[in-house]
């Protein structure tokens, strides 16, 4: 083949070009969509064990003050919870 003859170039058709370009830019869209849904997730869970810290803090203040209590979060009322007695065995199982 010498310099002057052009290589024949073999193409697809524009239609399958179209199609394939289309759908490239659908994926990568679809991959941009994912990262930013995991960057909210991610933010969501940071909020979330911040808010559950808070709550225990919240917690430890109530229980200081009040003792062990369940509280009704609709009244405000509580009531203490009675702890039960621990039963001790001795070395041969028994009470």
């Amino acid at each position: 083949m010498s310099k002057k003859e052009e290589t024949k170039v073999s193409k697809i058709t524009d239609e399958q070009l179209s199609t394939i370009n289309e759908t490239q830019t659908k994926l990568n869209d679809a991959i941009y969509r994912v990262g930013m849904l995991e960057m909210q997730k991610e933010a969501v869970k940071l909020g979330f064990e911040d808010l559950s810290k808070e709550m225990e803090n919240i917690k430890k203040s109530l229980e200081e003050e009040y003792g062990a209590v369940n509280i009704d979060l609709k009244t405000g009322e509580y009531t203490v919870i009675e702890k039960e007695e621990e039963v001790v065995e001795d070395k041969e199982g028994g009470k």
